[in-house]
């Protein structure tokens, strides 16, 4: 199942969070190293979102125009 931009986000400010409230330094560096990783799978989940749109766009716009062509 392919994750939302939204649900990544979500996961990189819970890390943010608890990287704040850590009180020992590798607990902090784990959360801040999680939050680095959830906001590059958001980024990645944004681009790939961005992609499908655009094909789909023109996918659209291809059949659009073959039937335009057919009548």
């Amino acid at each position: 199942m392919a994750q939302t931009y939204e649900f990544y986000l979500e996961r990189a400010v819970e890390a943010a969070l608890a990287a704040e409230k850590a009180e020992l330094d590798n607990v902090k560096e784990r959360e801040l190293r999680a939050e680095k990783t959830w906001l590059g799978l958001a980024e990645q989940a944004r681009k790939g979102a961005i992609r499908r749109e655009k094909a789909d766009a023109e996918r659209r716009a291809k059949r659009e125009a073959e039937a335009l062509h057919a009548q």
